[in-house]
């Protein structure tokens, strides 16, 4: 990781980006000759490199600019800021459910990033939040999906981000959420679907593999509407896409899903039918304060549209 502070300061409420030059080559010759060729053989060919050297927008961990000609510099940080490409706005709001001098807790939309990721940046509700509440150093102190709605939580400040990073980590928080999947009445009810999951880099899915389990969730029944059910999901582990992927496991795949159980390659969001996915509740141990902080999203979750209601 980089040293802090950055030498560059946000823009549109996003951070500087970095790239770190490797060391010497097995023979103790340096890859490049100067910064220029490390830059241009490095980024992206739509990185503009020669430009922007000439505009002064790569500097070093001073904030002094490089002009390109430099000799190459083995494990040297080089900072700049990423151009914005146009986005498609999220057409929900994000809402606030509780500000204070730490926190900042959100009721985050469908469709909404938590952070900024590939082709989202700006309609991320941790730029959107900076950039509105003048908050810099904002930070997520867990994470949505992006097509997944509800409570989310930020800390304010650097200095007590490592106190609610522990207590997400460590599991003393309390987490429901809802979900809509289709009811299959050979199953019985409340259910504990337990399994190992593992993800591989560049793959869209998680997986459910042979091995000692690290994934567990508690599944219950609120109601039944023609064929489906809106069910109460309570994650007591937190790998990556665990609801979806152990709902479609059990033959209960969530309304609206593009991933699991098949992926839909290059779906667009369908902002009518979402992901029948929302974190409901939150509850845990103020670890600075000592107050019991309990949330609960208002966002809707609607069933199918061949369900009359």
């Amino acid at each position: 990781m980089p040293p802090h502070p950055s030498p560059l300061p946000q823009r549109h409420g996003i951070d500087a980006a970095w790239v770190r030059t490797p060391g010497p080559g097995p023979d103790g010759a340096p890859p490049w000759s100067t910064m220029r060729e490390f830059l241009l053989d490095r980024l992206p060919a739509g990185a503009e490199v020669e430009r922007r050297l000439a505009a002064g927008e790569f500097v070093d961990q001073q904030g002094r600019p490089w002009t390109g000609d430099e000799e190459y510099r083995s494990h040297t940080f080089v900072w700049f800021h990423r151009p914005l490409a146009p986005e498609t706005p999220v057409p929900f709001p994000l809402g606030i459910l509780d500000r204070t001098d730490n926190l900042v807790v959100v009721d985050k939309p469908h469709f909404m990033a938590t952070t900024p990721r590939g082709a989202h940046v700006r309609e991320t509700a941790l730029v959107k939040l900076r950039v509105a509440l003048d908050l810099p150093e904002l930070t997520p102190a867990h994470r949505l999906d992006r097509l997944t709605a509800g409570v989310l939580v930020f800390t304010t400040r650097r200095g007590c981000r490592g106190a609610y990073a522990g207590v997400f980590q460590s599991r003393r928080v309390a987490k429901t959420y809802e979900a809509v999947a289709r009811f299959d009445a050979t199953l019985s009810f409340p259910m504990r679907l337990v399994g190992r999951i593992e993800k591989r880099r560049g793959s869209l899915q998680a997986s459910l593999v042979p091995g000692e389990p690290n994934a567990e969730t508690l599944v219950e029944v609120v109601e039944v509407q023609e064929g489906y059910a809106r069910y109460r999901l309570t994650p007591i582990t937190g790998k990556t896409h665990q609801l979806r992927l152990q709902m479609a496991d059990a033959g209960l795949p969530l309304v609206g899903d593009p991933l699991y159980p098949e992926v839909k390659e290059d779906a667009p969001d369908a902002y009518g039918d979402p992901l029948r996915l929302i974190a409901r509740r939150l509850r845990f141990t103020d670890p600075l304060d000592g107050v019991e902080r309990d949330y609960t999203s208002g966002r809707a979750l609607t069933w199918p549209a061949d369900v009359r209601r």
